[in-house]
């Protein structure tokens, strides 16, 4: 799957997914406890949401005080972002090529961007993260084990979303796999968790019944 594939797909959908999940953190207290680490760890530099979406995760850091910028490789998604989150920085960028300088963020959140890499893709990107983290920096990838239908290694491949033709991949990753790719880029693993998908509250529908993944990584020092 190419760069302009995934951006093409995700311009097609772009409001209707900021509208669909723009407040998906009220229902996620884990994935909220991780980013509120990683602004805490990140503090007084740079923390990017890289493959920031709709902008909703890059708000809420900015939130907790965290110095943010977005990054996603969707014009589209951008352009939500920006309308719906006045005075944050977003731009235009793939994992695969970040648009940042050696060192320039302190730490980077990857929440479920690193899925519709290829495997083949999957060091490059954790090769351009290790370059634009300072040493000692932080990286938090979140990311999707397995499903009833899906295990992982799995692909599903989705042709149409909320109406719209797309060509998207979603990978489901193993993370033994993937804490030894990111070993290998340059970072220390930290932590690495697994949880069941969180119910809604107040009558909203929960998460997709999938198993994920939260994994905490340094920056070699």
């Amino acid at each position: 799957m190419t760069r302009d594939q995934i951006a093409a797909s995700y311009d097609a959908v772009a409001r209707q997914y900021a509208e669909a999940i723009g407040d998906e953190l009220v229902d996620k207290p884990v994935d909220r406890a991780w980013l509120n680490l990683m602004v805490e760890v990140t503090a007084g530099g740079i923390l990017a949401d890289a493959g920031c979406g709709p902008g909703h995760v890059t708000a809420y850091l900015s939130e907790q005080g965290a110095m943010v910028v977005g990054i996603d490789v969707s014009p589209g998604m951008i352009a939500v972002a920006a309308s719906r989150y006045q005075g944050i920085d977003f731009e235009v960028g793939s994992l695969l090529a970040l648009p940042a300088g050696d060192a320039a963020w302190s730490g980077a959140v990857c929440a479920y961007s690193i899925i519709h890499l290829e495997p083949e893709q999957r060091p490059v990107a954790f090769a351009e993260l290790a370059r634009v983290i300072v040493a000692g920096g932080w990286l938090l990838l979140s990311f999707h084990i397995d499903d009833d239908a899906h295990e992982a290694g799995a692909v599903k491949r989705v042709t149409e979303w909320w109406g719209e033709q797309v060509a998207l991949e979603f990978h489901f990753l193993d993370p033994q796999v993937i804490a030894r790719e990111v070993d290998q880029a340059g970072f220390t693993v930290m932590a690495v968790t697994r949880r069941r998908p969180w119910p809604g509250g107040d009558g909203r529908e929960g998460e997709h019944p999938s198993r994920r993944c939260h994994l905490l990584a340094q920056r070699v020092i």
